[in-house]
């Protein structure tokens, strides 16, 4: 798939001018619009979401008004009645300020700590290490592993995936023959990981020696000792740090690992957990030629990130982000969506991870699950109740009547969808009837840097930021598809207006983007 800079069409000929003429007699001949037909549904929605929405405040706007009146009527004798009355009961008064105080007390101290994001950090890999459609076939077919019939399969999967010249492998593909070692995958994992994280560390200015917690995800490598273990000896962490090492849960373990580190900073007062998310290429590249196995080869690119998550209310006013849901999905249960993304060994003993045909109707599943659960904590009301009532006519009266689907562009401003390839952010769009925009960011992190894996919603947040799009208030919604089968959903919140950071990795290029697709 190629990219070119978005720019203006223009159409020429008689048939444009044609048009033209027959439109200008239209207008002429009708000077009003006609209403039934100008009259779009969107605008009758978004009064009737608004007028819902604000029920509530309506409602209580006359209550107020009541109560001022009735009170400005009040003279001084009133008054004194009043306190008179209160000093009789002054029993019931104790009680009920008791009451108070005990159940304020106790939602103070249950209620969950509010978790921030201050930062993070995607890994920009150095430019030697692009891997452009011609060095990519050129080296395939120099390691003699392919036949013929899996070279011109993984040339089409490239030019339909929608990943740019621009991708990266790592350092060990671009040498023929390929060294799929053990120390270059280290190698790799290390430049990745310690990339990410030296860029968070001079950004925020937080001493690795304060971090608390440290959650690692990387599904396909996990040595001994761990990736955990690797950040700690490099950055001499303390020694009761609490650190964790995720494997095997694809590419929605960066959510996972979001949600792991949340639930230890209810725990541990006043920290800062650090989360990284990554892939390891290197001993994973399949050099077979059974189809299903060959399709990560062409998807997948090395990335990784580093994000900075703290409990203490000293960060509240230098935060980015406050999380405030995180919905996670399995279905683990069912045969089919267990084995849909599986890591095995083809016919000739050659490990790769098969991707099955069945990938996106068990992923539709999963998501129709995950936003089940997640409707109800971000949906309007309004939205809530169309799909309420759709859902019990369509059970009672029509079974012929289509369900309604939600409208999350009213919950979100921002969506991060897994940059997994083409087809899944095509679907993702047209089953929750998206709009271009709105998965720009998707697309173009695909196009930039192909498929991080968990780290792709970072990558993905990184540009919207670029583009200067993230206001105080908005709220992000990520959403990622793993092995397993899982689709786990994080939704955040801006604290304030965000800036790009200096160490973006969009920093030399977020201009020339978005890019036109060629399909």
């Amino acid at each position: 798939m190629a990219g070119k800079l978005t720019g203006a069409n223009t159409n020429g000929g008689d048939g444009g001018g044609e048009a033209a003429a027959v439109g200008v007699q239209i207008n002429q001949r009708r000077r009003l619009p006609d209403f039934l037909q100008s009259v779009n549904l969107k605008y009758v929605k978004l009064g009737y979401h608004y007028l819902i929405s604000h029920l509530l405040t309506l409602c209580l706007i006359p209550t107020m008004i009541i109560i001022l009146i009735e009170a400005s009527q009040m003279n001084p004798n009133d008054i004194h009645q009043l306190w008179i009355h209160l000093q009789y009961n002054l029993v019931s008064v104790i009680i009920c300020s008791a009451v108070f105080v005990f159940g304020s007390t106790v939602y103070i101290m249950t209620r969950p700590k509010p978790v921030y994001l201050i930062d993070y950090a995607c890994y920009r890999p150095p430019d030697h290490l692009k891997a452009p459609y011609e060095r990519f076939m050129k080296h395939s077919r120099l390691t003699g592993d392919f036949d013929e019939s899996s070279m011109e399969f993984q040339r089409k999967i490239l030019e339909r995936s929608g990943l740019g010249e621009e991708t990266y492998v790592p350092e060990a593909m671009h040498s023929i023959p390929p060294r799929p070692t053990m120390a270059a995958a280290r190698e790799e994992a290390e430049q990745v990981m310690f990339g990410a994280l030296d860029s968070l560390f001079n950004t925020t200015g937080v001493k690795p020696k304060d971090i608390g917690i440290l959650v690692v995800n990387c599904s396909l490598f996990n040595p001994t000792p761990s990736l955990s273990s690797m950040i700690v000896n490099k950055y001499k962490l303390r020694g009761n740090i609490k650190s964790f090492n995720l494997g095997g849960m694809g590419c929605s373990a960066g959510v996972i690992a979001v949600d792991l580190a949340k639930d230890m900073l209810q725990v541990h007062r006043n920290t800062y957990a650090v989360v990284v998310s990554t892939e390891n290429i290197t001993q994973n590249w399949y050099f077979g030629n059974k189809k299903s196995m060959l399709i990560p080869n062409c998807l997948f690119r090395v990335g990784g990130s580093a994000v900075l998550l703290s409990n203490k209310s000293s960060d509240r006013s230098r935060a980015k982000y406050k999380l405030v849901h995180v919905v996670r999905t399995h279905r683990g249960s069912d045969e089919k969506a267990f084995r849909c993304v599986y890591q095995e060994q083809d016919d000739n003993g050659k490990t790769g991870v098969s991707l099955s045909k069945d990938l996106m109707a068990i992923a539709g599943g999963a998501l129709k699950t995950n936003i089940t659960t997640l409707g109800p904590l971000v949906l309007p009301i309004s939205e809530q109740l169309l799909f309420f009532c759709t859902l019990i006519i369509k059970k009672f009266f029509k079974n012929d009547i289509k369900p309604y689907i939600p409208d999350f562009k009213l919950a979100f401003d921002h969506f991060c969808i897994h940059a997994g390839g083409r087809a899944v952010i095509d679907e993702l769009e047209k089953n929750l009837q998206l709009l271009p925009s709105h998965v720009e960011a998707s697309r173009m992190t695909l196009h930039r840097f192909g498929n991080t894996s968990s780290s792709s919603i970072w990558y993905e947040l990184a540009y919207i930021e670029g583009k200067m799009r993230v206001k105080k208030g908005h709220r992000v919604w990520q959403i990622a598809f793993g092995s397993g089968f899982k689709c786990n959903s994080a939704v955040w919140k801006a604290m304030r207006t965000v800036k790009p950071s200096a160490d973006s990795p969009w920093s030399d290029c977020i201009d020339k983007y978005p890019v036109e697709l060629v399909m």
